[in-house]
């Protein structure tokens, strides 16, 4: 049993991370929360029945505590992430762990020589469809990959103070909050790197400094082609957040599985690849098979299997190396909406 301690309590450690995943997990214990609100720390102390900090130092001297779950504004992760391993504490950090490669490098390097673990939070990847999908890719159930599409958007008004609409603050706004969750998917479904990204961004209806659009087009190394749109300025109801995986022998459609649930929809359309011509290139309405899936709590897996690579001593699924993966992905496709060129990565 690892015991955990929270880091930064007002946002999704308090909505999902500690009540559908500490909480809940069979192997980990919540021991004590930290966050700058010393009302946020009382009331959750007391809900909670475990101790409240109102600095990270305190928190960290607890001995008891092996794993600490850092969820705070980007710009403070590298100094948080680096207090907990100088603390002797295992590290999952929500996403990305730190406004630079170079931070990211930094804080990996670290953990390796301390030979503590961090992870960071790409949850996503414990759904049980895009599991499933993964596998029908491995086994060729799809065909040779051609091309995945993934979509994540909402709508993120003006709020006082939301540090994802301060590109100084956050790193940016929905490309490098949302579309490096769609990034890290689609590499993990298909099992391949992007090699090449070309990426647009723009400040379409809202008013603050981060990108509330983004939309970037990747090669994988596998000659696969994805696709990713991150918006802030969508309607929540009007963007269904799909995800498309297509091969030479069918595609995979589902609504609602990208995002932060456990649930959605998914169906699968497999043909054949030696199926003749078809000068009319006729398409069935409906059709195509249910994808059954088994329903897992992103949160719950995520802290579990953290928490299990801590007890068998092994890097976790995603591991630091991910993470700075990630960061120079998002980087890439940032300089390539700056410059207007595709940037390989």
């Amino acid at each position: 049993m690892i015991n955990w301690g929270v880091i930064g309590c007002g946002g999704i450690a308090r909505r999902r991370t500690i009540p559908e995943g500490i909480i809940p997990a069979r192997n980990a214990t919540l021991k004590a929360i930290m966050d700058t609100s010393a009302a946020v720390v009382a009331e959750m102390s007391k809900e909670l029945n475990v101790l409240g900090y109102t600095s990270e130092d305190e928190l960290l001297r607890d001995d008891s505590i092996q794993a600490v779950y850092i969820a705070t504004p980007v710009y403070v992760h590298a100094e948080q992430v680096t207090k907990a391993l100088d603390a002797g504490k295992h590290v999952l950090v929500e996403k990305p762990m730190a406004m630079t490669v170079e931070e990211c490098e930094s804080l990996a390097a670290k953990a390796q020589r301390e030979n503590l673990k961090l992870g960071m939070g790409f949850m996503m990847r414990f759904h049980g469809l895009h599991q499933k999908v993964r596998q029908m890719v491995a086994s060729g159930e799809l065909g040779k990959p051609v091309l995945g599409r993934a979509q994540l958007s909402c709508w993120y008004p003006p709020i006082e103070g939301a540090w994802r609409q301060n590109p100084r603050l956050g790193g940016g706004g929905s490309l490098i909050d949302m579309g490096g969750h769609l990034l890290d998917l689609l590499e993990y479904i298909l099992d391949s790197k992007v090699e090449e990204v070309s990426c647009y961004t723009g400040h379409l209806v809202q008013s603050y400094e981060s990108e509330d659009s983004a939309v970037a087009m990747v090669r994988f190394r596998n000659g696969a082609i994805g696709v990713v749109d991150a918006f802030f300025s969508i309607p929540d109801n009007s963007s269904k957040n799909v995800l498309e995986i297509y091969g030479s022998k069918g595609s995979v459609l589902a609504q609602g599985t990208i995002g932060q649930g456990s649930g959605g929809t998914a169906m699968a359309y497999l043909e054949s690849e030696d199926k003749g011509y078809d000068a009319q290139q006729q398409r069935e309405v409906g059709g195509g098979a249910v994808v059954e899936f088994a329903p897992i709590n992103l949160y719950q897996a995520e802290i579990e299997e953290f928490s299990s690579a801590i007890e068998e001593d092994r890097q976790p699924v995603v591991s630091a190396e991910d993470a700075v993966w990630s960061q120079r992905l998002l980087l890439a496709a940032y300089e390539s909406a700056r410059t207007g060129k595709s940037v390989k990565v």
